[in-house]
């Protein structure tokens, strides 16, 4: 069977074609999330093929983009050779990330401690930096921003602003959240990072410039040839 046929087996193709079907397919958008994964894509080398998933047209509602994830959010990919050749399909943008590093053998460590540490950060921004910066975005730049009631805002202010502390403090000394290298924790972390400050304007609300490290790490971040590329796949239509 060739790599083209394996990938017909997934719905998702009749809607996003692969062109080159023994690429990776990525399925995404540029948002914080999103880029995590070109960003990655685009530091290791591997060979990939983005496709948008255009929220403004509800493609992540539709039947084609929900047989690959049932949750209904972007990133998602198919990599035609997986383990064993054969095709695998994920989403969650910290189980990609992992899989990619596998893969690779890049951007993580290979001592099993360091490995786990690097884990331990990815989950931070998983389970904080993401979701509480996202909340902080509703409530200060969208519909929340209207709502007279300014308390629940201001929750996700002080708890964006612990974050960056914790974050903060594990920089000092490091030239990346894990000493010398750039690994899956800085390409977790610092998209929310930037997104935080530039998209959702929020840079003096939650006291950005008291951040020094957090600062000088997203600007080598940024700096980054392959960031600069990821930051703008899938490019929007």
């Amino acid at each position: 069977m060739t790599k083209n046929d394996q990938l017909a087996s997934f719905p998702i193709t009749r809607k996003w074609p692969a062109a080159q079907p023994e690429r990776l397919q990525l399925y995404s958008l540029p948002t914080p999330n999103g880029v995590k994964v070109s960003i990655m894509l685009e530091e290791t080398g591997l060979p990939y093929e983005p496709h948008l998933v255009d929220f403004g047209k509800n493609d992540q509602l539709s039947p084609e983009f929900l047989s690959l994830n049932p949750n209904n959010k972007i990133p998602a990919i198919i990599d035609p050779d997986g383990p064993g050749g054969k095709p695998l399909a994920l989403f969650e943008s910290g189980a990609i990330l992992l899989y990619l590093a596998d893969k690779t053998g890049k951007f993580i460590a290979q001592d099993p401690a360091a490995r786990y540490e690097t884990i331990q950060w990815l989950m931070f921004q998983m389970g904080g930096i993401g979701p509480m910066f996202g909340q902080l975005g509703f409530f200060h730049k969208f519909a929340g921003k209207d709502y007279e009631d300014k308390r629940p805002r201001d929750r996700y202010v002080a708890e964006s602003k612990r974050l960056l502390a914790v974050l903060d403090q594990r920089l000092k000394g490091r030239a990346w959240v894990m000493g010398d290298e750039c690994t899956i924790a800085d390409i977790a972390i610092f998209p929310w990072v930037r997104n935080l400050v530039g998209f959702y304007e929020a840079g003096e609300l939650v006291g950005f410039s008291e951040f020094a490290e957090v600062r000088r790490v997203l600007d080598a971040f940024v700096a980054r040839p392959a960031v600069a590329r990821g930051l703008t796949i899938p490019a929007r239509g």
